[in-house]
């Protein structure tokens, strides 16, 4: 059995699709002569006819591909599903980064149905009802943030706010708002609209918190998740 194979076979005994850290936790390497299994596993997705690109690091069968996009309620060329689809992605994304780093995390209760790889966000998210950790008022405008983590003494330490195609200003008026807190501000996007991002911080009612907002592009979301060793690691 070739390698393209093997991974074709462990992505179907995976229900017709996986993320690639899933793979290379899951395929056999023990025959693979070579000392970067993972960068091959990286290589024959890409390449293979037999395999297409759900998001950055989510893989599926072509054999499977009606299946898989209704499993994920994904609809080609719907942008709603589809913008749906990459929210709750990222959301999930660093819902697990988080968890692997030994923060609480947290997620909106109206997000909660939002899909992340098969899972509802609901069910990988510690928590989706927000600790008491302020007054009201502040926990009004921390509710709403697409996901948070918490320190050992649930006190938030970092917010993700995921701005696929919605206004970034929206987050970073959140986050003026929150900066009281001692935490750090993250917008996670596409890298195409960093331009956007730094246009928007830099204006002088965000002067405050412009040190303290950095931009996440989606491809270091992933690069960071499929990264994760069994050792701990350091924090954006």
């Amino acid at each position: 059995m070739t390698q393209e194979q093997q991974v074709i076979e462990t992505m179907r005994s995976l229900g017709g699709y996986a993320t690639l850290r899933r793979l290379n936790q899951t395929v056999d390497f023990k025959s693979w002569k070579t000392k970067t299994p993972e960068a091959s596993v990286r290589r024959i997705v890409q390449m293979s006819d037999d395999i297409f690109r759900i998001q950055p690091g989510l893989w599926a069968l072509e054999e499977c591909r009606d299946m898989v996009l209704q499993k994920f309620q994904l609809k080609q060329g719907d942008k709603k599903s589809e913008e749906a689809f990459t929210h709750g992605y990222y959301q999930g994304l660093l819902v697990e980064i988080g968890k692997f780093q030994k923060h609480t995390t947290y997620i909106p209760a109206q997000d909660k149905n939002r899909l992340f790889v098969g899972q509802k966000l609901g069910d990988i998210s510690d928590r989706i009802v927000l600790p008491q950790f302020g007054y009201e008022e502040l926990l009004r405008k921390a509710r709403t943030v697409d996901v948070i983590w918490f320190n050992e003494r649930m006190m938030p330490s970092s917010f993700y706010e995921v701005e696929h195609t919605t206004d970034i200003k929206n987050s970073l008026s959140k986050y003026y708002e929150l900066q009281d807190l001692f935490a750090r501000f993250f917008i996670v996007a596409d890298i195409s609209r960093k331009k956007e991002f730094e246009d928007k911080l830099h204006v002088s009612m965000f002067q405050s918190i412009e040190k303290r907002v950095d931009f996440l592009s989606y491809e270091s979301v992933v690069k960071k998740y499929e990264g994760m060793k069994l050792v701990s690691e350091s924090s954006w």
